[in-house]
């Protein structure tokens, strides 16, 4: 049997890619479709033990302090036991796996660090061959990009703290790294062909269930 697709859910931060991915499996199960949802990190597993810390600020305060190669490698880590002990058997088995965040959150918001373009260029290609060769994680078939403007994604970020409780973590309360992140991420759906899907308009949210007629309309092409 033909493996599955892995579609991925992309964005910054407080964009909502939990809710639209929840949406969108919601749905596509509702076809018919056999349908598996990850969420990267996979914050209740022991794999994850690693980034929790640094996302923490165990490791320093900045994300800066942490450079990029290290920064992935806990992220790789916690990426490819889920995908060994939780969804290869139904990938293999031609599921569809919905995955909020994947490595190309890696590619964006440890690339950033850094600076020079020569650099940047050697270890996303390094993370490839990392991943996608030397783990053997299985390459995405498409990447949707919900394209959200930080000043926006800030009032998420803040509207889930007062309702919920809790400290936003080390790239969550930098405000100048969010908007690096978002400059990034446009950048690279640009260069690697990622779907790109408006989710904001003058400084605010669009409606979610506008963000998600139009992430399903885009998912279709690749069912």
């Amino acid at each position: 049997m033909a493996n599955g697709k892995l579609f991925i859910i992309e964005a910054g931060d407080g964009s909502g890619k939990e809710t639209q991915t929840r949406l969108l499996t919601e749905r596509l199960v509702r076809e018919g479709h056999r349908v598996v949802s990850v969420t990267f990190p996979d914050y209740e597993a022991d794999s994850s033990m690693l980034v929790r810390m640094y996302l923490r600020g165990d490791f320093g305060a900045r994300a800066d302090d942490v450079n990029a190669y290290a920064a992935s490698t806990f992220f790789a880590v916690d990426r490819y036991a889920s995908y060994r002990t939780k969804w290869r058997q139904d990938y293999e088995a031609g599921a569809i796996i919905l995955a909020d965040r994947y490595t190309t959150s890696n590619m964006v918001h440890q690339a950033v660090k850094l600076r020079d373009e020569e650099e940047r260029d050697t270890f996303l290609d390094w993370l490839y061959d990392f991943e996608f060769r030397k783990m053997g994680l299985p390459l995405p078939d498409a990447v949707f990009f919900l394209d959200m403007e930080p000043c926006a994604a800030e009032r998420l970020i803040a509207a889930r703290a007062r309702e919920k409780g809790g400290t936003p973590d080390i790239h969550e309360r930098d405000a100048a790294y969010l908007a690096r992140v978002h400059d990034a991420y446009r950048l690279l759906a640009a260069r690697y062909g990622w779907v790109r899907i408006p989710s904001s308009m003058d400084g605010e949210p669009l409606p979610i269930a506008e963000i998600h007629e139009r992430l399903y309309g885009e998912v279709r092409r690749f069912l």
